[in-house]
């Protein structure tokens, strides 16, 4: 019953919003809380990224000059896209306290109020949601298997175990995700704490023999890097944006902590002790060029390299716990806007709105990383396939926060060219890099990517058909009031109450209980459920009520993307608006539709049936609404498409 989000003016956005509350005192403890969260993917980059730098680029050799401007590319670009467009200008891009693409979708869309620019936001929003899916298939994938894999550095031998290991621990970590994280999340704080802590120690301890490394912060090996190594610098760049993947997460998970706990997390902790592991690295490397074959692993004495494997492998289940609670995140808010048909939906914590458990993603994204484990074999060779969907995700953002900048922060399109410009300029550069593996492995997320764009804009149009096939069979309610006035219908004692997505259109279920049963309640509620384009409708907004003759009301009831529909509640609110209601004592119809396909349609042969199928796999009103069970009577209908 979700209609496309509506133009919110009330939502944040301005320059400088606080993007969440932080309460006062919990600063600190919310910034450790975001540590697991929030840092736990681009966390466990040290892992392969510097490597990968080398062995991606098969001409890069381990000389100093290119140890020097491969640290230097790392540093600059960290610095750009996460601290500076993530870190500083997003997190003030806040809907009402929330981040991530869809609360920037919503922003962008309430700047396009009278551009007609609604409809293209919400494509770009679709490519978004499909390429942050093909992250999350990758992430837990590549993390996973890089932090086992320094079993094969500790005991050769054991390297046939790499990844039966690796697949055992995805099967588990998926497993568990029906119960929820709330009885383990406590830990991931600390966990994290505890791998930042060893990443900046561990490159400490190398960079005192080798200080000189840190030269490498000054932009000039940088520079020098990509002009005097013009056919290296495309394939090391595809190697040096791995640093930067999970930025995005500093913005997504802006309502859970707040802009200032992510801020301090980030530079008082995270950025230096991520630095310090990478010039560590880099120092090692300059005393032992051989060690570029795993330098992160060869950092650690011999006698921690076991714990070091063992706290990197629970590091990188974190990280995969963060890509998975977003990809459920994700999927909820897409519902609730009307991007993908309603899916089962479990809350596993009676105290945490925000934990979700949604089985169908859940099992699908399982199968998705144990075929990339077997199919890519190492690290290294998913490293190919990292990367396209990370970068495309950052360029929709920057395209989208061009629009909220001019927009809605006023700033004038000198200003704004330069800071997006820029910034899509080393995004671009990234983008291209990335590009140069498609055929070693960058398919698999444009593959993925495409599917998810076909599924969910065929899901979009079917809706958007069904809705102008219903509209121009129905009646106003002007012209049904009318019509009733001629007619004489027995009305008995009672309320029912009739859901319909058009708030100006009488349901189509209201006119085949007339025609087939011939007899009306005393009172006849129309109601709608809207979806907004802010995360949140507060109470004193939630319901929207129109009174007419002969005992009929419109009911509209309105909801964030990020609200939970609960319908029963939203009748009792309209108490305060002249219409009462009990829940439990309403007759609640719903039509329930059958759509078939139609010898001539706007839609082609197989999108039509993709369309069939994924309506028939979509949970019903009664249980997505929370309708007393009870209470529903369902009226039938068959619609050809």
């Amino acid at each position: 019953m979700a209609e496309p989000p509506r133009v919110d003016t009330s939502a944040s956005g301005r320059e400088g919003g606080e993007g969440g509350p932080t309460p006062g005192g919990r600063l600190a403890p919310l910034a450790i809380g975001a540590l697991g969260v929030v840092f736990g993917d681009i966390g466990t980059s040290p892992l392969y990224t510097f490597r990968e730098a080398f062995h991606g680029a098969r001409e890069t050799v381990a000389v100093p000059e290119h140890v020097f401007g491969i640290l230097s590319l790392i540093f600059w670009t960290v610095t750009i896209i996460v601290s500076f467009k993530y870190a500083l200008l997003m997190l003030r891009a806040d809907n009402q306290g929330q981040g991530g693409l869809l609360a920037l979708i919503g922003l962008a869309i309430r700047s396009a109020a009278k551009s007609g620019r609604r409809e293209k936001f919400l494509a770009l929003g679709i490519v978004g949601a499909a390429l942050f899916y093909g992250d999350g298939m990758i992430t837990p994938a590549i993390s996973i298997l890089s932090a086992v894999e320094g079993l094969e550095v500790a005991r050769p031998e054991l390297g046939f175990l790499v990844i039966p290991i690796t697949i055992a621990i995805v099967i588990a970590l998926f497993a568990v995700q029906r119960f929820g994280t709330g009885h383990v999340g406590i830990f991931f704080g600390p966990i994290i704490m505890l791998w930042f802590t060893t990443l900046g120690v561990l490159g400490i301890l190398q960079i005192v023999h080798h200080p000189e490394i840190l030269l490498a912060l000054s932009p000039h090996y940088a520079i020098a890097f990509l002009a005097q190594n013009i056919g290296l610098a495309f394939p090391v760049m595809g190697a040096v944006l791995l640093a930067v993947t999970g930025a995005e997460a500093l913005y997504a998970d802006l309502g859970h902590f707040g802009r200032k706990p992510i801020q301090l997390g980030w530079f008082a902790f995270v950025l230096p002790c991520l630095m310090l592991n990478y010039f560590g690295q880099g120092a090692l490397v300059l005393e032992r060029p051989e060690a570029v074959s795993n330098p992160f692993y060869l950092l650690a004495p011999e006698w921690f390299l076991y714990p070091l494997i063992g706290l990197a492998t629970l590091a990188t289940i974190i990280a995969s716990q963060a890509v998975i609670s977003g990809a459920f995140s994700l999927s909820w808010q897409a519902m609730r806007m009307g991007i993908c048909p309603r899916l089962l939906i479990e809350h596993t914590s009676a105290h945490h709105h925000g934990q979700i458990y949604v089985p169908q993603i859940n099992w699908i994204l399982m199968v998705c990383v144990i075929l990339l484990v077997i199919g890519f074999k190492s690290s290294s060779g998913l490293a190919s396939a990292y990367g396209i969907a990370v970068t495309g995700t950052m360029i929709i953002d920057t395209v989208i926060a061009f629009f909220v900048f001019r927009a809605l922060w006023k700033w004038s399109l000198r200003r704004t060219l330069l800071v997006c410009g820029f910034i899509l300029l080393v995004e671009s550069m990234l983008l291209g890099s990335s590009l140069l593996k498609v055929m070693d492995g960058g398919w698999f997320p444009l593959l993925i990517g495409a599917v998810i764009i076909f599924i969910l804009s065929t899901w979009m149009d079917g809706r958007g058909l069904l809705a102008r096939r219903h509209g121009a069979g129905s009646l106003t309610e002007e012209e049904f009031l009318g019509a009733l006035s001629e007619r004489h219908l027995k009305r008995v004692p009672g309320t029912s109450l009739f859901l319909t997505a058009q708030t100006d259109r009488v349901p189509f279920a209201l006119l085949h209980n007339m025609r087939h049963n011939r007899v009306l309640h005393e009172r006849i509620v129309m109601t709608t459920l809207t979806t907004e384009a802010r995360p949140f409708v507060p109470e004193a907004e939630r319901v929207e009520v129109r009174h007419f003759d002969r005992g009929f009301s419109r009911l509209i009831v309105h909801y964030g993307f990020a609200d939970e529909p609960d319908l029963p509640a939203a009748m009792r609110l309209a108490s305060r608006y002249g219409l009462e209601l009990d829940p439990e004592g309403v007759s609640y119809f719903i039509g329930r539709e059958r759509i078939v396909p139609r010898q001539k349609s706007a839609m082609s042969g197989w999108r039509r049936w993709l369309f069939i199928l994924l309506s028939d796999t979509e949970i019903s009103a009664s249980d997505y609404f929370k309708i007393p069970v009870g209470r529903i009577i369902e009226l039938g209908a068959r619609t050809e498409i």
